[in-house]
């Protein structure tokens, strides 16, 4: 179970450190395979999944029949631009450039500990989601029941 947010940083060659809070987890329970993606809500988001959580998602979202344009872009950004990540000896993963340049991500981004998988964000589409979230101040109705 992944939660909690930490400042990354993107070197030249696009390779972050997975988290030392994270490293024996990711060897461990996800045999050090990640797949990393494209959020489809968010535009300056990527996902990283365990690869075993990830063929569970890639399996659900390929089942859904593509006569429509929705699923198609769905398994387009979901499953097409999907790419392994293996952390080296030093824990680092290298995000392709497409992926880097598709979502604005530079020096800096962030991480999130979702549950069963990371959110990377760029930076300054992190600072706009957060800030945007706080002005809005309407997390909707859905959400009344919970106790916070």
């Amino acid at each position: 179970m992944f939660q909690g947010e930490t400042a990354i940083t993107v070197d030249d060659k696009g390779r972050l450190a997975v988290p030392t809070a994270y490293r024996d987890l990711v060897a461990r329970d996800c045999d050090n395979r990640l797949v990393l993606t494209y959020s489809p809500f968010d535009a300056g988001c990527l996902w990283i999944y365990p690869q075993k959580v990830w063929e569970q998602v890639r399996d659900s979202v390929m089942a859904k029949p593509n006569m429509k344009a929705s699923v198609r872009l769905l398994q387009q950004k979901l499953v097409g631009s999907a790419a392994f990540l293996e952390p080296d000896a030093n824990g680092r993963v290298t995000v392709p450039p497409s992926h880097r340049n598709a979502v604005g991500m530079e020096k800096k981004a962030v991480l999130l500990g979702m549950g069963d998988k990371f959110e990377l964000w760029s930076e300054q589409a992190h600072r706009a989601q957060i800030q945007q979230t706080l002005s809005d101040g309407d997390l909707g109705d859905e959400l009344l029941d919970l106790k916070l």
